[in-house]
């Protein structure tokens, strides 16, 4: 299982309690994002139960890997970031 680099210094870190009673966070490692909209977030995705295990190939192959993170992006405002989700953490990077 894939494990998520410490956050950067300037990082915003929200902690929370996902779905299934387990330690979540999210981190801005970008230190731009207002608190507000990164608590809004975790909360989403704890209610749509995003962290945990998932079961997908982040490759497109056929070989699943329990754990690998998912990549896309996000946009907050008139900013685009890289999202990452990791079982237990979700990440904004810069592009």
């Amino acid at each position: 299982m894939t494990q998520p680099p410490e956050p950067g210094p300037d990082a915003t870190v929200i902690e929370g309690t996902a779905h299934n009673g387990k330690p979540c966070r999210i981190v801005d490692n970008t230190g731009t994002v207002p608190r507000p909209e990164l608590e809004q977030l975790l909360n989403a995705l704890i209610e749509d139960k995003r962290f945990g295990l998932n079961m997908l190939s982040s490759t497109g192959s056929s070989a699943i890997k329990l754990g690998e993170p998912q990549f896309t992006h996000l946009q907050v405002g008139d900013d685009l970031y890289r999202f990452l989700l990791f079982p237990y953490e979700a990440r904004l990077e810069s592009f």
